[in-house]
């Protein structure tokens, strides 16, 4: 398993493979709202499994704080470590980025997921793509 910074065309089009098929294919989120207006702005990594992609995320820097978005893991691989290890790779780029937190909008159902990595639930419920989401932040 390697999670790499995304750095080149072949790269960001597995990253939205596989984001095209957690989102858009198994959580019917449009395809409009997945692919957003911060693509170009954002840092993108995606996880290979015996060089398969299995996983993707990516990084924004918003507010002073760095944000882990479209943390994703195609639904054979979860449980196995992936999404720990693209989230160990998203906060060693904000941590080697100076900043003092990480801030990710996490899907209700993933919340216990992300305290065990040391996040904390700091708002309220709200929807985003149909989906309910609370914010959650580490600091790093």
């Amino acid at each position: 398993m390697e999670v790499k910074v995304v750095s080149s065309a072949q790269e960001m089009q597995d990253a939205f493979s596989v984001r095209k098929q957690v989102f858009i294919n198994e959580q019917n989120v449009p395809e409009e709202e997945e692919i957003d207006q911060f693509e170009d702005e954002a840092v993108h990594f995606v996880l290979y499994n015996n060089g398969i992609p299995a996983g993707a995320g990516r990084f924004r820097t918003v507010d002073g704080n760095g944000k882990a978005e479209r943390i994703c893991v195609l639904k054979e691989k979860r449980q196995s470590g992936s999404g720990k290890a693209i989230m160990d790779k998203i906060e060693e780029h904000a941590k080697n980025q100076g900043l003092p937190a990480l801030k990710l909008n996490a899907q209700t159902q993933a919340i216990p997921f992300y305290e065990k990595l040391g996040y904390e639930v700091i708002s309220e419920e709200f929807m985003d793509a149909g989906i309910p989401h609370r914010t959650m932040k580490k600091s790093i």
